[in-house]
């Protein structure tokens, strides 16, 4: 079974994050932030993966340490627990529509971190979350999870939609390229670094 967990304690945050690659997208979070929370619960449905997170952040800054902190440990837990790569399927695409807005986003499992997102418009508050958020917290997950994410909003206007399209169509990406389909390591160098 592909679970485990994983802790972070510094000045700015305390984060306990326990994750199953295996799962059927079951979740607890509690982060302290209402729309991040809802978020995060987004992305265990749809990924499949299951997600246990409790965080004590400095909100009384702001939402900025709390969001990005989550994603260096969700991170650093995903390249855990992919270990070798061996049988994932690596790469995946998925678009997503809410209402208005259309996401996609394009996965590859490389063992290079890379972050590319196009995402105009994503500024401002929906909630209690500031959505420009969104993008520090992919890039941290891909920073420390060693995968390579495009992301983009090809069009959209609400604030809510935006960042749930995002969040929904990375999910179902990452869940789709970490599925175990096979037993070789998918890649022609024979190893996935």
């Amino acid at each position: 079974m592909r679970a485990g967990e994983a802790e972070r304690k510094t000045n700015e945050t305390e984060i306990r994050l326990k994750m199953n690659l295996d799962g059927s997208g079951k979740y607890s979070v509690d982060t302290g932030i209402g729309f991040f929370n809802h978020m995060l619960e987004l992305f265990s449905c749809h990924s499949g993966i299951d997600l246990d997170v409790c965080v004590k952040g400095d909100l009384k800054v702001d939402g900025h340490h709390t969001v990005e902190d989550v994603g260096i440990v969700m991170g650093k837990l995903l390249h855990e627990l992919l270990g070798d790569k061996k049988g994932i399927q690596r790469y995946a695409v998925s678009y997503i529509p809410m209402d208005e807005t259309l996401a996609r986003s394009v996965i590859d499992i490389s063992g290079r971190p890379c972050f590319v997102c196009k995402a105009d418009g994503m500024h401002g508050k929906t909630g209690d979350f500031d959505v420009e958020l969104t993008e520090e917290f992919l890039r941290a997950v891909c920073s420390y999870g060693m995968i390579t994410l495009h992301t983009e909003i090809l069009y959209g206007g609400n604030l809510h939609h935006m960042a749930e399209a995002v969040f929904k169509s990375f999910a179902h990406a990452l869940g789709d390229a970490v599925k175990a389909i096979g037993k070789s390591v998918p890649s022609s160098k024979g190893v996935i670094e």
